[in-house]
């Protein structure tokens, strides 16, 4: 939960220091974050594989499975981060016109991709790495390397983009090149506490050779992961889309809404990346009381936590726009948007941990419907009737809309889940009563 609120500081503080330079050079960042959010697609999906897989063989106590592994990290981020690189390098602008770049903007937004597309391959195996550590239990290791490197970025930031000290004023390409060089620290970082050992795994040379059994069985889980996330580009590119026919200023108002969205949100994503090896692990040994425990548990403390933050968040949403702006039509746009996007936080979190009970338990199927549901059947269309009747409004409204209808269905599946979890359990114990019966089992027996 630290490495991931670092996460989303890194990218307010990155905004803070971007917004100076004008409405245009946020809504330049804006427009890439389709391409950050598809980056974080690959990279999040193969580590929720990577995580659940390992966590369910530790459970297991096979250790050698978790050595090979983990050995795939190194191809896989490799592969990826080559293909990103390629599509930022030589392919920026139609990118930019898809994800909903007006002209005004263009031009600094491929400054940013460009420049961003070489931070890729650090990015995906610093993501990667950290999942693949939470997967054995060491939850510390990635919140101290994540930290590190967004730290370096926030320190990075001003001096790159305005040119401080014998630095040369940078303006959007400072902050990517701050945010490329933090990335590579911390994949440096990832990198060395791996193959000096310190970690749960060893890792030998043959266990990096690309061992299609053991990509498939990350990508059974994690593939339908990352086709939710791929969905949210998708979402935010349309997203985009529609508020460009406002003006750049619109685009900027959201984002500027988001990024605060993306800060509150940052204690879930925390939360999930903790329950996972949880419901992983103790799927793998036959723990279902304590299964069960951590969902609830993590359920309810968000619904609270969420709820209190909301509260202050709408009191306090235009001092906290007021951070980043002066302009007063651009926080007379954002200071709505960010109060109706908020308006569902509070059923986010336990929306996100069920859908989290799904991937530890590998079916990713289930997480792939859960996930599209509110993404295709609720979002989409939301967003093509509502801007309609209300205008920008109705771009904002798509969002908390979407969630309470997702967390509806989402909430519906995992009570059907838990029940039929519940009956196979009292059909087991009730067989293996009728054989105690018949065997003449000790009670000692009988209740292992």
């Amino acid at each position: 939960m630290a490495s991931m609120i670092t996460m989303a500081l890194y990218n307010i503080i990155d905004t803070f220091w971007v917004a100076r330079l004008g409405h245009e050079a946020i809504a330049a960042l804006t427009v890439v974050l389709p391409y950050h959010i598809l980056v974080i697609a690959v990279a999040v999906g193969s580590g929720i594989g990577i995580n659940s897989l390992t966590s369910r063989r530790f459970g297991e106590g096979n250790i050698e499975a978790t050595n090979r592994v983990a050995g795939q990290v190194f191809a896989l981020a490799g592969f990826f981060g080559v293909i990103f690189l390629g599509a930022a390098v030589f392919f920026a602008q139609p990118i930019l016109s898809l994800m909903g770049a007006t002209p005004d903007i263009m031009n600094p937004a491929e400054q940013y991709l460009v420049i961003i597309g070489f931070g890729v391959p650090f990015m995906l195996f610093l993501i990667m790495v950290n999942n693949l550590l939470r997967g054995s239990g060491d939850a510390v290791r990635p919140m101290v390397f994540t930290i590190m490197a967004q730290v370096l970025n926030i320190v990075l930031d001003p001096i790159l983009i305005f040119g401080w000290g014998p630095f040369s004023e940078m303006g959007v390409q400072g902050a990517a090149l701050a945010t490329v060089i933090s990335q590579g620290l911390g994949a440096g970082m990832g990198f060395f506490y791996l193959i000096a050992r310190k970690s749960a795994y060893r890792i030998r040379l043959p266990f990096l050779k690309p061992n299609f059994s053991v990509l498939r069985d990350i990508y059974r889980v994690g593939f339908p992961s990352m086709v939710v996330i791929m969905m949210e580009s998708v979402m935010f590119a349309l997203f985009n889309s529609f508020l460009s026919a406002f003006g750049s200023l619109a685009i900027a108002g959201g984002g500027l809404a988001i990024r605060i969205a993306d800060l509150a949100f940052m204690p879930i994503i925390g939360t999930g990346h903790g329950l996972l090896p949880i419901v992983g692990y103790s799927f793998g040994a036959g723990l279902w009381k304590r299964l069960w425990k951590a969902v609830r548990l993590a359920c309810w403390g968000l619904a609270v936590v969420m709820g209190v933050a909301t509260i202050g968040l709408e009191i306090f949403a235009p001092q906290l726009i007021g951070i980043f702006t002066s302009d007063p039509e651009l926080i007379a746009l954002a200071v709505p948007a960010m109060r109706i996007i908020l308006s569902s936080l509070v059923i986010a979190g336990p929306l996100i941990m069920f859908i989290t009970v799904f991937e530890g338990l590998s079916k990713g199927r289930d997480v792939l419907f859960l996930s599209l549901a509110r993404q295709l059947v609720f979002f989409i269309p939301l967003l093509f009737v509502l801007p309609r009747f209300l205008g920008a409004n109705g771009i904002w409204l798509a969002i908390p809309i979407s969630d309470w209808l997702g967390f509806m269905v989402a909430g519906s599946w995992l009570l059907r889940e838990y029940r039929l979890r519940k009956r196979s359990e009292a059909g087991a114990v009730i067989s293996a009563s009728e054989g105690d019966s018949r065997t003449g089992l000790s009670g000692q027996a009988r209740d292992y």
